[in-house]
């Protein structure tokens, strides 16, 4: 089974047209689909983070 590629277009922005589009290909998608793309996302996030220099969580500096 191939999935339509499908694009949304519109003349005015409208919020709600666009979270119903959203939803409705997220609802498309198998369970397998939706971790692979939410573990490329993660990767893609941390990939942004170490090249803008944030690798380590913020530490807790203890003044005395």
């Amino acid at each position: 089974m191939t999935k339509k590629e499908r694009v949304l277009k519109l003349t005015v922005h409208d919020e709600e047209q666009e979270l119903e589009f959203e939803l409705d290909y997220l609802s498309s998608l198998t369970f397998e689909e939706r971790l692979k793309m939410m573990r490329e996302k993660s990767r893609e996030m941390l990939k942004q983070m170490i090249d803008h220099g944030h690798r380590r969580p913020f530490e807790i500096i203890k003044r005395t």
